[in-house]
């Protein structure tokens, strides 16, 4: 169906769609695909230009696909050819603000995949029996930054691999720039192409009837002489939509100016009807006596705002910053002015104190919302923004000065006490005034913002630009956004990985940035392969090499980690079997790698069970004792090596319990949780010294850290309970492997 027999559907009696007003060619080929229609592609990319009307289009159709929704609309007045069946809903992964990453988990969760990586969802896809139905809508606003350029990285990542699984039937609202992208991964039989300004999909008889309804006093417009007279307001309708080019959006500014500000306003005047959504502003601008180029600059920090808009007090200095001037007295008397392209936004505010982590110490989400609702300010639609930036004279310099004007409002530099705005989107503004590498030098700035957004705008930049800090932050990052810690808790992982990296400094920062961190790190060593460690002390005579001096066992005892690693690993030493032990209460092999509650299954597999007497494990183990405090290997034999007894185990005030990729401390006379750890790598290895150093051991290497927090008194039990166990107490934890 074409555009020319719109007029058609309306002649034969059928009312149009109440969200859409039109479009009934758009619908018509819509509906066909939802059905599997004969000869309809398998997939449709929907185009046009900014405000073209394209969101309001998907979501009229989606309005048909819904059952909810189906009940409230009189789909018997409307043409039978735009209605789809009454079949279950598409899934329908709304990109706004999301990675292509996050979108494509949608996907998964929302049909049930076990997809462990990405590659497998589109695999599990394909082996389905039954299609599946996917709308995906706004592809332009996917991405947390803007400059990141996430829709293409969608379209490239997400959807081209989805469109070309034969099991799925898909529906995507695409920018023009990137629709023949899309479309060419097709063969041209499997997808169709509607751009809704070409002449074939347009609808001027739908522009006419939008325009006449937002005209209309019974949708909220004023009483005014061209709105309360039928004949009057169809005329205007129509001399809006035959300046408007197609453009829903500028017939939309055009009539919500006019409502919101009708002084001036002379519908005989063509001058006053716009024809774009520049024009839209100037006119405006012009009609109440204004200048058009202080409209644009007042509105200019809204072009730029990253996230869900801009804190109504960052408004006046931005727009100083951007207009190079003083612009609170225009701000001040043209707020009235600038209503009619902005709309305001109730959010909660972002509590995401550096504190704010929960009694048992779990890295759980921040709790946005948790607060006052605080007011936002964005533009009504996108190609605002873009019409705005594009009539300024430099878009990186006024980039520049935003994000200066935002770092000079952190307050003493303190990230904890900035606001979350500025906290979060900082790095997108820098990002696109080619700043970002200099500011990732804050260790502060990596724990307290949002890691979504600061994760995506760092990725952003070309790796060989970025500094050591900004790389370890990039290789954190996934584990802080998998595991959505709070602040305090980003600041724990990025001090363990700082060290991992050779980077100290940047750790002990993190401690004087009013973080009450759970642990210390101590040191790491990069060594794979460790499959079980033990803590104990090493008796000082048998030290040899690095490890010390002979014959100083009156010094005492050195703390010392035992790591089992593979046969060959230099410095290590080969186990000896249970049965060649020396029958000392040093350790043996046994000895050295479990009974501590926490690796026995690790120990039962090194020390060779299994094995004939004397006989070494297939591959092989071995023994490299590390000093549980410093950054020392050591050259001594693992036989003088002394574990703790149960019995001083359980006299510790903290244990240990631990799954495949998190551990957790908890203390002993509480029950309560004080250090809980996740990890990228599975942990092949982990003990908890009795005075609390923690030693863990991944895919990656080894890490030691000293918990901080104090070990609290134990409670007063009653009299019956006087005689309960450590065990007892503690076995829910140290039973929770999931």
């Amino acid at each position: 169906m074409s555009a020319s027999e719109e007029g058609n559907a309306r002649t034969a009696g059928y009312a149009p769609h109440p969200h859409i007003g039109g479009r009934t060619a758009v619908l018509r080929a819509l509906s066909a695909w939802r059905m599997r229609w004969p000869g309809a592609p398998r997939v449709i990319v929907l185009t046009g230009n900014p405000g073209s009307g394209r969101s309001r289009l998907v979501t009229g159709f989606l309005m048909m696909c819904d059952p909810d929704y189906r009940k409230q609309l009189p789909l018997d007045e409307l043409d039978p050819a735009t209605v789809p069946p009454d079949l279950p809903p598409p899934a329908v992964p709304s990109p706004d603000g999301r990675t292509a990453a996050q979108v494509l988990w949608l996907v998964a969760d929302h049909f049930g995949l076990r997809a462990g990586r990405t590659e497998d969802v589109f695999t599990e896809l394909a082996a389905r029996e039954e299609p599946v139905t996917i709308v995906v809508p706004d592809v332009d606003r996917a991405g947390p930054v803007r400059a990141a350029q996430e829709p293409a990285r969608l379209i490239r990542e997400v959807l081209a691999p989805l469109a070309a699984v034969e099991t799925v039937q898909l529906l995507a609202d695409v920018p023009r720039e990137l629709a023949a992208e899309l479309a060419a991964a097709l063969p041209s039989g499997q997808v169709q192409v509607i751009d809704l300004d070409a002449p074939e999909w347009a609808d001027p008889a739908g522009l006419v009837l939008h325009a006449e309804t937002a005209l209309d006093p019974d949708t909220g417009a004023p009483e005014l002489p061209y709105t309360t007279d039928p004949s009057a307001r169809r005329a205007l309708a129509e001399a809006l939509a035959g300046r408007a080019a197609g453009s829903r959006l500028t017939v939309q500014l055009a009539v919500q100016s006019l409502i919101m500000q009708p002084e001036g306003f002379d519908p005989a005047d063509p001058a006053l009807l716009p024809g774009s959504v520049g024009e839209a502003l100037d006119v405006h601008a012009r009609r109440l006596g204004a200048d058009p180029q202080t409209l644009r600059l007042m509105l200019a920090p809204l072009a730029f705002a990253e996230g869900e808009g801009l804190p109504v007090h960052l408004l006046g200095p931005l727009a100083n910053a951007v207009a190079g001037r003083d612009m609170s007295q225009d701000i001040a008397d043209g707020m009235l002015l600038a209503a009619p392209f902005i709309q305001p936004v109730e959010a909660g505010a972002d509590d995401d104190d550096a504190d704010a982590t929960p009694a048992d110490g779990e890295g759980t989400a921040d709790a946005p919302g948790a607060g006052p609702a605080r007011t936002l300010l964005r533009l009504m639609h996108p190609a605002l923004a873009e019409e705005i930036r594009a009539g300024l004279p430099d878009v990186r310099d006024a980039q520049t000065k935003i994000a200066m004007a935002l770092l000079e409002a952190v307050p003493q530099q303190d990230w904890a006490q900035a606001d979350p705005y500025i906290r979060d989107h900082l790095a997108a503004h820098t990002l696109e005034a080619g700043l970002l590498p200099q500011l990732l030098t804050d260790p502060g700035l990596f724990a307290h913002a949002d890691p979504v957004v600061l994760r995506a705008a760092v990725e952003a930049v070309p790796l060989e630009a970025l500094g050591a800090p900004a790389r370890t932050y990039l290789r954190t990052a996934p584990l802080l956004t998998r595991s959505r810690a709070t602040a305090k808790m980003r600041a724990a992982f990025l001090e363990t990985a700082f060290v991992e990296d050779g980077l100290t400094p940047y750790a002990e920062a993190l401690h004087t940035r009013g973080f009450r961190l759970p642990w210390r790190t101590l040191w790491s060593a990069p060594l794979p392969g460790v499959q079980a460690v033990t803590t104990g002390a090493l008796l000082q005579g048998g030290t040899e090499g690095t490890g010390g001096t002979e014959g100083t066992e009156a010094a005492g005892p050195r703390a010392v980690v035992a790591l089992v690693v593979p046969e060959g690993t230099p410095g290590s030493r080969t186990v000896p079997s249970p049965t060649e032990g020396t029958g000392t209460e040093a350790a043996t092999a046994e000895d050295a790698t479990g009974g501590t509650g926490t690796d026995a299954a690790a120990a039962e597999d090194a020390d060779g069970a299994g094995a004939p007497d004397g006989a070494a494990e297939p591959g092989g183990r071995a023994i490299l004792l590390h000093d549980l405090r410093s950054p020392e290997f050591l050259d001594a034999d693992p036989a003088q090596v002394l574990r703790p007894s149960d019995d001083e185990r359980a006299a510790t005030p903290f244990g240990l319990s631990r799954g495949t990729d998190y551990l957790r401390v908890w203390a002993r006379a509480t029950q309560k949780v004080v250090a809980a750890l996740v990890s990228d790598t599975p942990i092949t290895g982990a003990d908890l010294s009795p005075d609390g150093v923690l030693v863990v051991a991944t895919e990656r290497g080894v890490t030691a850290r000293q918990i901080l927090a104090a070990a609290p008194a134990a409670p007063t039990l009653p009299a019956q309970r006087a005689g309960t166990t450590d065990a007892d107490a503690s076995h829910g934890l140290e039973g929770d492997h999931s």
